[in-house]
């Protein structure tokens, strides 16, 4: 009841092509409209430098621990009618009934 966004989770692969044999990057969906709830936290940095401290944010993902997300995938999140694309970056936290998730922007595929 508290997931109030949907997310797809998207992957990149590598398929050889008929003609060429040449390497063709496509993206598959591999969960569409999943149900899910997105969170944000600014977290102060504790180490002080010569600059103004910057604020850091930190996203976390919460979905249904049954569904499998590649590191590396790209998510798209719509949540409160605005949407976000983001990446996977650190290992899932599992529980009982649902996965958290670190993620941040999603800068492109490497």
């Amino acid at each position: 009841s508290l997931w109030e966004g949907i997310c797809t989770v998207t992957v990149r692969t590598n398929t050889t092509s008929q003609s060429t044999g040449r390497a063709v990057a496509s993206e598959v969906d591999t969960y569409t409209d999943e149900p899910c709830r997105i969170t944000f936290d600014a977290v102060s940095p504790t180490e002080p430098n010569s600059n103004a401290a910057q604020p850091i944010q930190r996203i976390t993902l919460f979905v249904d621990r049954t569904g499998d997300i590649p590191p590396g995938s790209k998510i798209t999140v719509t949540q409160n009618g605005v949407t976000g694309v983001y990446e996977q970056s650190g290992v899932p936290a599992v529980y009982s009934v649902h996965k958290e998730i670190p993620l941040e922007l999603f800068k492109g595929w490497a």
